[in-house]
């Protein structure tokens, strides 16, 4: 998973970055950082932490996320958002500031959530717009020698519904598309269409605050004269998809301090914040959450390993993920709860209780499984 993180200067965005990843990288006060960052981070998971504990295997292989920190823009400068980097993004997460401190002034002149919501928003609609005119235009061009009917269905998806909901300023996110839709848009790379988890970085005193976060989940009123986009987003009657979008308040700064600790004191940090999890924790859930991904997991005395896959993918997809002779000569899967097999203490006891399960093909892998895949290649 590669979730690009992005929003405007001062707002927090690589402190929260240094604290998913655990870097060093320089968070200055009154200068915004112009580098592109990279890092990726282990997911932590206290399923597969146990299965770890239990079979203590030469190698221990959690699931891995990529953390892109991309430069903050300001339109006053005549800055743009890093397009290429963001396009190749699975997500993106959009740091926006609900914290007030009079020695950082915030480049838009005050403290406004929403606002800054928009204004991202704003630069990814356009950039989204740049891409379905061009489109559109070569189109145009190829009508001369005559439209295919793919051509045709792709040109009246981007000029019915894509590009008015564009001109109404509606991210692309809100509209629901069904799947042969999805499929053919997949290769613009629409930014707008990404899912977003919005992190407010609110003051330490805020975090676990539901407040912090209540005014931005409602959706924003219309302004007088405002144009509806529901008419060109849905024409089919379909209500619009919240599903691409998750709110989450977070004090970048407090967990970029907690991330720098010793493991083993973080816990008494995160008691006092409040907290349960640190941020790293929250924010792949979230992720994992918008992205529709569930891990499953592999044991033995060699290796404890998380795999992550698509909700609803099959066991022979799964095995594929783990290598692909065993999707080729998959036979069957043998099935078993995380928490069974932690009770059980071995898949051996787990096939005397009778929790350990023969699985086909079609079987649909659940979230936190133990699987053991027969294969014949």
């Amino acid at each position: 998973m590669q979730l690009g993180i992005l929003g405007l200067p001062k707002v927090g965005k690589t402190a929260l970055f240094n604290a998913l990843t655990a870097s060093r990288q320089a968070t200055g006060r009154f200068r915004a950082s112009k580098t592109t960052n990279v890092g990726v981070a282990a997911v932590r998971d206290r399923r597969l932490e146990q299965l770890r504990d239990l079979y203590r295997p030469k190698r221990y292989t959690p699931a891995q996320v990529r953390f892109v920190d991309v430069p903050g823009i300001d339109r006053g400068r005549g800055e743009t958002l890093d397009l290429a980097e963001l396009r190749m993004m699975d997500a993106l997460v959009h740091v926006v500031r609900a914290f007030e401190d009079p020695e950082l002034l915030h480049p838009s002149g005050g403290v406004d959530p929403r606002r800054d919501m928009e204004t991202i928003d704003l630069e990814l609609i356009l950039a989204d717009h740049e891409v379905v005119e061009r489109r559109l235009e070569r189109l145009a061009q190829a009508r001369k020698r005559g439209l295919s009917d793919l051509e045709k269905r792709e040109r009246a998806l981007l000029s019915d519904r894509i590009l008015p909901a564009l001109e109404a300023e509606t991210p692309l996110r809100r509209l629901e598309f069904d799947a042969n839709e999805e499929k053919r848009l997949r290769g613009y790379g629409f930014l707008s269409l990404k899912p977003m988890l919005v992190v407010v970085n609110v003051d330490e005193a805020a975090v676990g605050d539901p407040d912090a976060i209540a005014a931005l989940a409602a959706p924003p009123a219309a302004e007088p004269g405002q144009r509806e986009s529901a008419p060109c987003a849905n024409p089919s009657g379909r209500s619009p998809s919240s599903a691409r979008m998750r709110l989450l308040a977070v004090s970048a700064r407090l967990e970029e301090d907690i991330s720098r600790l010793d493991p083993t004191d973080q816990g008494d940090f995160l008691t006092e914040a409040g907290l349960d999890q640190p941020s790293a924790v929250r924010v792949v859930q979230a992720g994992y959450e918008l992205l529709g991904l569930i891990s499953f997991f592999t044991v033995g005395d060699d290796e404890v390993r998380a795999w992550t896959l698509r909700r609803g993918s099959t066991a022979v997809t799964a095995a594929g993920a783990v290598h692909s002779d065993m999707e080729r000569g998959f036979i069957r899967a043998e099935v078993t709860g995380w928490r069974e097999l932690i009770d059980a203490g071995s898949l051996a006891v787990c096939r005397e209780r009778a929790t350990l399960r023969l699985e086909g093909k079609a079987y649909p892998v659940r979230d936190g499984e133990v699987v053991h895949f027969r294969f014949n290649v």
